[in-house]
């Protein structure tokens, strides 16, 4: 099994990473609702560590996209570990 993990958390990175800075700069359902609605202005997650889905700091678009779907892509892996060592049966003995 860990193998397999391994080489699939490998794959969701690379991915992640090479096709992120590719992806549609049109507005997802969320954003075209706030602008359809005319909240589009006061609901900016300008705080946000990944907002507009880059890197703050980091000049090159495509770089700060990337780097934040790699960062993304271990963030969620980690959760879902955590949540699954957590929530998995113990054998007691």
């Amino acid at each position: 099994m860990r193998p397999f993990t391994i080489l699939a958390l490998a794959l969701a990175v690379g991915l992640a990473t090479a096709v992120s800075p590719y992806a549609s700069s049109s507005p997802d359902g969320l954003e075209r609702v706030a602008q359809d609605q005319a909240f589009a202005d006061e609901a900016q997650a300008g705080d946000a560590p990944l907002a507009g889905y880059a890197l703050p700091g980091i000049e090159n678009e495509r770089v700060a996209t990337g780097l934040a779907g790699f960062a993304g892509t271990l963030c969620v892996f980690a959760l879902g570990w955590g949540l699954a060592f957590c929530l998995r049966r113990r054998a007691w003995t």
